[in-house]
């Protein structure tokens, strides 16, 4: 019987709301919706929010409450998980109010929004570019920010992730190898970009044994002309990754190359 009554009442809960949304989007106060749009917000209700905002987003444009309409929407859209429109509106919002109270929420959220909507590795890292390119923007205005700190670690998470994305290049290339051309060369090259312009990533000791694997292959598979001086250039590769990494999971394998490099230098 409780059961019943509980689940009648919440039913006219559900329609008294339902019919009090109704209601306030033929609403013609555009200060109640906006107050109402406020509190479906508070209620994470952000969708019936973003369409009562939406609604007076014209009435009020030009006044001192537009700046706090677009703040909210932007935050509506983040409350979706719909990054991209976030942050078109957080971008609106720079561009309308740079010094504005939100000013500092605004350039953090532009790129918390696309560093969300950054893809997988694999796929175009465009957006990936533009929300390092935020953050830089957000650190660079307000390196004091309490959003500083998380700022700095998700551009770091996503320079590792366009790391990631050059590392399996140059794993392609080295499993190419010889096929229609010196693809161990390009694997190298690649590995030692991706060293330059990602020198914090995680993935330099997996860079270095690349180069390392690649230098190698060159002179095993090089003409006898050239097998000498790519023997010594390999030589010093493989000093500069035990330096670097003794207890390399790859030092075993590293150290048969050694003795194949020897009996060519003849070290």
């Amino acid at each position: 019987m409780r059961e019943k009554i509980y689940l009648i009442l919440l039913c006219m809960v559900v329609l008294t709301s339902c019919g009090e949304y109704q209601r306030l989007l033929k609403s013609r106060d555009p200060e109640e919706k906006y107050q109402a749009a406020l509190n479906y917000f508070n209620d994470k209700q952000y969708v019936k929010a973003q369409t009562l905002l939406d609604d007076v987003t014209a009435y009020y444009r030009g006044s001192e409450r537009s700046e706090d309409i677009l703040a909210y929407l932007a935050r509506c859209y983040m409350g979706q998980k719909l990054y991209e429109s976030a942050t078109d509106y957080y971008q609106a919002y720079v561009r309308n109010y740079p010094k504005g109270k939100y000013a500092t929420e605004a350039y953090f959220q532009i790129g918390h929004c696309q560093y969300l909507d950054s893809p997988d590795a694999r796929l175009d890292q465009t957006i990936t570019n533009n929300a390092i390119e935020a953050f830089e923007t957000f650190v660079d205005l307000f390196p004091e920010s309490p959003y500083a700190e998380q700022a700095y670690h998700e551009m770091s998470e996503l320079y590792d992730k366009l790391a990631y994305k050059e590392l399996k290049s140059a794993q392609l290339y080295y499993n190419l190898g010889s096929y229609l051309g010196n693809n161990y060369l390009s694997c190298e090259i690649v590995s030692k970009n991706a060293l330059k312009n990602y020198p914090s990533n995680k993935y330099q000791e997996e860079f270095n044994w690349l180069i390392l694997q690649s230098k190698y292959q060159q002179v095993v598979n090089s003409y006898e002309e050239l097998k000498l001086e790519r023997a010594r250039d390999a030589q010093d590769e493989y000093y500069n990754f035990i330096t670097e990494y003794p207890d390399s999971k790859h030092r075993k394998e590293a150290d048969k190359m050694l003795l194949t490099i020897r009996k060519i230098t003849k070290d």
